[in-house]
């Protein structure tokens, strides 16, 4: 079949299918982002224009945003399928690395065309071309190999025919799903070859379940069987296998407590006896004070980022780590002892016999999550300025099961992690691996669009909103809904904290600490400045005004087929605190070095040992 490179590979993206978790057939391309510029509207975008009823193309208003909506899109629909987006070439594609590296850093698939310049070198410099002085074949679209999990620039059209098998790979892998980058020079674009039909056949990607190693369960089982105050640690792993029943199952037969990642959250009901809560900096009391006492963690599907391990501080030390993840290069981190597997899969073959936990330690969970959930009740009904927390209930006492709540930054994520209370049904994406300001809006027009019977909620604050908002017209001239709860709070509020917390000076974070030639300021009506793009707004000066607008918010969000934005001014001072530590670096001058001192003297480096101790040690069964 004679084909242009563009025409090739949308015929491409049309072929490809999903099998979704609950078994049904969807397109594993739904829809393409696009921003057409010289370097991808006559090539790409060509070709798109042809088959824009099989593959619908939505414009933003910048490459980032646009990047971005596409990974909010992914992680809805638990990475099953996957948003395509395209620039032209120079400044265009340099705005979507940001995103590539949020996706990177979340496991999320993202397929990204940037235009390049010309193979020919005829009209060079062209254009938006950098001309880097000491590597011809360098373009800007090299600073995407960082952030790529697969990278290729095709220079001759016929490379499609094996990079295409490569970039489906990758997508769908459950170990190496993450960003793809094809570079598309703009000659090669319209460049023609007679591809093989069968390379434009319908292939349905299915969830791969790798089993894993006998010898690997085995060691795992005794490890846990010796284990006395063993401790669930869910990620998004579990998620995206689709296993939080099985999880809830093993753990319910051996009486193990369960705390949740930030990826994880929302996969255990609240008030599931043995959900000990989220873990973390931004997590809970209650799950650290289960993780300081275990004396093994099974981690599944996580990565163990900083803010789940306090920066491997939330335990004790002479615990033993096992790991269960699809990703070998996650599962042997710090010495565990690795499983390497699908979630799923792997814990229905975890054998462990009728061996339970001590009643006492499995009770552990529900009393230390009372304690937790009676502080959280506390913050909720504080007088007052709003805070953060008051929000975050507002929003979680008006929301459904099945609605599906967004944050990404700031002082948010801390607020939302910790003090929401899920029902069992996947209901959160808090972007903290990235922690890109600007996600909230734009991952939320992504999510929007990968649920449109849902309610989807984001909160953010008044430094994200300014960041990136453009995505707000995007989603209110396309017709995706969703709700914007932005809480004004001065400035960059949380990084204030931490920069006073640990001593230092107010300085250039809050707007009364920063240089302005001004006696009294100009000040960002955000209402105004939503409504002007496209969105309906609703005010709020207190938490008893906020109910009646987060109300209202929703119903005329969904009537009215746009963002509604509800803007509320909070305290930049009332956190929620987990009571566990993070590192920063903190210089000796300033008065939070002892308490740095004092958490790096508590890190946890490594645990091979310890954990081939009690996989050699005898147990009875």
């Amino acid at each position: 079949m004679k084909l242009n490179t563009s025409e090739a590979l949308v015929r491409w993206l049309l072929a490809q299918r999903s099998e979704t978790l609950s078994g049904d057939e969807v397109p594993l391309f739904p829809g393409v982002f696009a921003i057409f510029g010289h370097g991808n509207v006559l090539g790409i975008g060509t070709a798109l224009s042809r088959f824009r009823d099989e593959l619908p193309v939505w414009r933003g208003h910048t490459e980032q945003g646009m990047a971005l909506a596409a990974t909010g899109f992914a992680k809805a629909t638990d990475r099953r399928q996957v948003g395509v987006v395209t620039s032209s070439i120079g400044p265009g594609a340099l705005n979507m690395v940001t995103a590539a590296g949020v996706a990177h850093a979340n496991r999320l698939p993202l397929l990204l065309l940037p235009g390049d310049t010309f193979v020919s070198r005829a009209p060079d410099p062209v254009l938006q071309q950098i001309e880097p002085f000491g590597d011809a074949t360098a373009t800007v679209n090299d600073a995407f190999r960082a952030v790529s999990r697969y990278f290729d620039r095709i220079t001759r059209p016929e490379q499609l025919v094996s990079t295409l098998p490569q970039v489906a790979r990758v997508l769908t892998d459950p170990a190496d799903a993450g960003p793809v980058t094809l570079a598309l020079p703009q000659d090669v674009q319209a460049e023609t070859f007679d591809f093989p039909d069968s390379l434009f056949e319908t292939v349905v990607h299915r969830v791969p379940r790798p089993r894993p190693d006998a010898r690997e369960l085995a060691d795992a089982a005794v490890a846990l069987r010796g284990a006395e105050r063993p401790l669930m640690v869910l990620g998004g792993g579990v998620r995206y296998s689709g296993a939080a029943s099985r999880a809830l199952d093993f753990a319910s037969r051996h009486g193990i407590p369960l705390v949740e990642t930030t990826a994880g959250r929302t996969l255990v009901p609240h008030d599931h006896p043995l959900y000990g809560g989220p873990l973390g900096v931004t997590g809970s009391s209650s799950a650290n004070a289960l993780a300081a006492e275990a004396d093994l963690v099974l981690a599944v599907g996580t990565r163990l980022q900083d803010f789940t391990t306090a920066s491997w501080t939330v335990f004790g030390p002479g615990v033993k780590l096992v790991t269960l993840n699809a990703a070998r290069f996650d599962a042997v981190k710090h010495g565990a002892l690795a499983v390497v597997g699908d979630a799923d899969v792997a814990l229905a073959e975890l054998d462990l016999g009728d061996w339970r936990v001590a009643p006492s330690w499995t009770a552990r969970a529900a009393s230390e999550r009372a304690r937790w959930d009676s502080h959280i009740t506390s913050l909720r009904s504080a007088s007052g300025e709003p805070t953060y927390a008051q929000v975050v209930g507002v929003v979680n006492d008006l929301s459904a099961p099945g609605d599906y709540v967004m944050t990404a930054s700031g002082g948010l994520p801390g607020e939302l992690i910790g003090g929401w209370r899920g029902s069992g049904s996947v209901s959160m994406d808090v972007e903290y691996g990235f922690s890109c300001m600007g996600y909230e809006l734009a991952g939320a027009w992504g999510a929007a669009m990968a649920l449109p019977d849902r309610v989807v909620t984001t909160l953010l604050g008044d430094g994200s909103y300014l960041m990136l908002n453009s995505e707000l017209y995007s989603a209110a001239f396309a017709g995706h809904p969703f709700v914007a709860v932005v809480c004004d709070n001065d400035g960059y509020a949380v990084i204030a904290r931490l920069q006073e917390g640990q001593g230092g000076e107010p300085f250039n974070n809050q707007y009364a600490d920063c240089r302005t030639s001004h006696a009294d300021p100009p000040r960002v009506d955000f209402a105004a400045h939503a409504e002007a793009l496209g969105c309906l707004v609703f005010r709020a000066s207190s938490v008893a005004e906020l109910r009646p607008a987060y109300a209202k918010a929703r119903e005329a969000s969904a009537s009215s087929r746009r963002p509604a934005v509800v803007v509320i001014r909070t305290r930049p001072d009332a956190w929620t605190e987990s009571g566990a530590w993070w590192e920063v670096g903190v210089p000796e001058s300033l008065s939070g070095r002892p308490d740095y001192e004092s958490g790096k003297a508590r890190q946890l480096r490594h645990t091979a040992m310890e954990v081939a101790k009690i996989v050699n040690k005898p147990t009875a069964t």
